[in-house]
């Protein structure tokens, strides 16, 4: 049972000001498997502190030094790799596979920012003028529940790579796995300030550090809505921001697709992390001509797929992270039917043999039109709404018909007419023939998806400002 009443402040952990008290369940079993005593106000503003005369001493570090921090950190959450990866599983209900990519990856952020920063140049010469990339100052960090330890170590990483000390606000959503990061990270024996760890409430802690004037900078990753939220509060204070928000990503299968190939890819897309993931692909769009076979093939590929236990390897779906998400899903589902939509596989309630935990049968749609809401907004579940098209002309207009353009999926026999279909998208990120990402090349989205970009040489540059001195000559 754990029992989390601490912070992460001025690098330690000191107990919290805070009085809420929430309780964390197990999503597999609903059963409580801890508590968490949540920050207030007070404690953001500490940790602000803090960080503020950490900033002081980081802006004037060199190259050298900020990427032997990163090396530290890299290896200190690479020793901790089986405890998020387990945390992971037991408060999240990631699925073996996908908790252990997570936790490899939190590490491998940080070599990635080393690596990226080794060949950066700060000052270039531009005309008759020097421009100097300086840090921008400190900087809020706010990640979501369904990537905790992913989210958390990247930011910090670029921030880190540009010279800017953070504050950090995980999802109260997301306590075990906040607590056993920041335990990681501490391992890495950095100055005291130089990040800081607190959960708490938005209209608390994520108020104050959105408004607070000792922030310079605000990093976050979640829904549109709470994104324009933490934008208008950090007006005032004209804080540099970067938003990485909702998605509803087209996977766009062409007419000369190899279909054994690319439907288990496009599915594997729709339902990673358990469908909780901003980029997943959950509309799938098909030539009109081979629905038939799509159909036929994707049931197939659906009833293969294990729901269940997310310990065990062989589960390729686990539980959604809540009741809250559990029936959100089941909603979504209920207005597919109302408004159309043919159901091919799924439905509402568990999988057969599931009495207890958050599952839901992964469902697939067909005779979606992109006017239906399943086709409209992000679900954050394993639901997939396929989509017919006449051409590829079409194609493109429904991929693009979205307000968000986070992610898109390309599949096609033809590498170039897949990259001339891939320019037309309007997606910050496509995927061709693929759905691992590229982690140092820059990510985030168009339209409503957000603002700005992370990862590699860009995402560092969202922490920095270019600074120019022209001289007299």
């Amino acid at each position: 049972m754990w029992n989390i009443d601490k912070a992460y402040i001025d690098g330690a952990f000191v107990p919290v000001q805070g009085s809420e008290v929430v309780e964390t369940v197990n999503p597999a079993t609903e059963q409580v498997i801890g508590t968490a005593t949540l920050a207030n106000r007070d404690d953001a503003r500490r940790a602000i502190a803090a960080a503020n005369r950490a900033q002081q001493a980081l802006r004037r570090t060199g190259k050298a030094e900020r990427i032997e921090m990163l090396e530290q950190l890299s290896q200190a959450v690479l020793a901790r790799t089986d405890d998020i990866r387990d945390v992971t599983i037991e408060e999240y209900g990631g699925p073996l596979s996908r908790a252990q990519w997570v936790s490899q990856y939190a590490s491998q952020c940080f070599a990635g920012a080393a690596k990226t920063l080794q060949s950066y140049e700060f000052t270039r010469r531009i005309g008759e003028a020097t421009v100097v990339m300086e840090p921008v100052g400190v900087a809020g960090l706010i990640a979501p529940w369904n990537s905790t330890a992913g989210t958390v170590c990247s930011k910090l990483a670029s921030a880190i790579a540009a010279g800017c000390a953070s504050v950090i606000k995980p999802s109260e959503l997301s306590p075990i796995q906040s607590q056993v990061v920041a335990e990681a990270l501490h391992g890495a024996g950095l100055p005291a300030g130089l990040f800081n760890i607190l959960l708490g409430r938005g209209n608390d802690v994520g108020d104050e550090i959105s408004t607070s004037p000792g922030i310079a900078k605000l990093s976050f990753t979640g829904s549109t809505a709470t994104g324009k939220a933490i934008a208008r509060a950090g007006i005032d204070t004209m804080k540099r921001v970067s938003l990485a928000l909702t998605g509803k990503s087209a996977s766009v299968v062409l007419d000369d697709a190899d279909l054994a190939v690319a439907l288990p890819m496009a599915v594997n897309a729709a339902f990673m992390n358990n469908g909780q993931a901003c980029v997943a692909g959950t509309r799938l769009l098909v030539p009109r001509s081979r629905m038939n076979e799509v159909a036929e093939r994707l049931g197939a590929i659906v009833a293969g797929l294990r729901v269940g236990d997310p310990r065990d390897a062989a589960t390729a779906i686990g539980p959604l992270a809540s009741r809250a998400q559990y029936e959100r899903v089941q909603g979504f589902i209920r207005r597919g039917l109302a408004q159309g939509a043919t159901l091919l596989a799924g439905g509402e309630g568990r999988p057969a043999g599931l009495e207890r935990g958050w599952f839901v049968r992964p469902t697939v749609f067909t005779g979606v039109r992109n006017d239906m809401d399943i086709a409209r907004e992000e679900i954050f579940g394993p639901v997939l709404s396929v989509i017919a098209y006449d051409g590829e002309d079409d194609a493109i207009g429904i991929a693009n018909d979205s307000a968000y353009g986070l992610q898109a999926y390309v599949f096609s026999s033809q590498p170039a007419r897949a990259h001339r279909v891939a320019q037309q998208l309007q997606a910050g990120t496509v995927l061709v023939n693929r759905i691992a990402p590229e982690l140092l090349a820059p990510f985030g989205g168009v339209k409503q998806s957000g603002v700005g970009r992370e990862f590699g040489v860009f995402g560092m540059e969202a922490f920095m400002e270019p600074k120019t001195i022209a001289e007299a000559r």
